[in-house]
């Protein structure tokens, strides 16, 4: 998780590569690459890991510890349920090394094994093929396809929906 005085690092990651993730994700407003914004916006990110809402990681190169993607664990839901959904990105020149895999290897381990949650939810896009083809690879199940799913770079996109479950989740309620 990147600290709040590190807001430089995640401005220059999303403006390096906006145009690519404008392709895959939410509209931005205009104040999206604004540093004190950004500053507020890890300081809620902090905020709502501590009260288990959420968790929102960075993806760094190991040789050049630059950000290039993220992972986000958003909406967890405890008691019955223990969800949550995840979302991720890579920059456009970091594709096809294996980068987003490895980092949802780690971070799904994670959110299994010390988060203690049952369920992961993954949604892409049909013709976001790298994305279904690393789901599959980590083994998750396509279960269903939502029509006009996400609004997304102005038009309603179509998903897959896809699940991975935690075979060794502890019961603590």
């Amino acid at each position: 998780m990147l600290e709040p005085r590190e807001a430089e690092r995640a401005v220059a990651f999303y403006l390096i590569n906006k145009e690519h993730l404008e392709k895959t994700g939410p509209h931005w407003t205009s104040d999206f690459f604004d540093l004190d914004r950004w500053r507020l916006q890890l300081e809620v990110n902090l905020e709502e890991f501590r009260t288990d809402q959420s968790l929102k990681l960075f993806i760094f190169e190991k040789a050049t510890d630059q950000i290039v993607g993220f992972v986000n664990f958003n909406n967890i839901v405890r008691r019955v349920a223990q969800y949550c959904n995840i979302g991720y990105s890579l920059a456009a020149d970091r594709q096809g090394r294996g980068y987003m895999e490895e980092a949802l290897r780690h971070s799904i381990k994670y959110s299994f094994q010390v988060m203690n949650l049952h369920r992961v939810m993954a949604n892409y896009m049909p013709h976001n093929v790298r994305s279904g083809n690393v789901l599959k690879k980590l083994g998750f199940t396509a279960e269903g396809f939502a029509r006009d799913y996400l609004f997304i770079n102005g038009r309603w996109e179509d998903h897959v929906l896809t699940s991975l479950t935690n075979d060794n989740w502890r019961d603590t309620l």
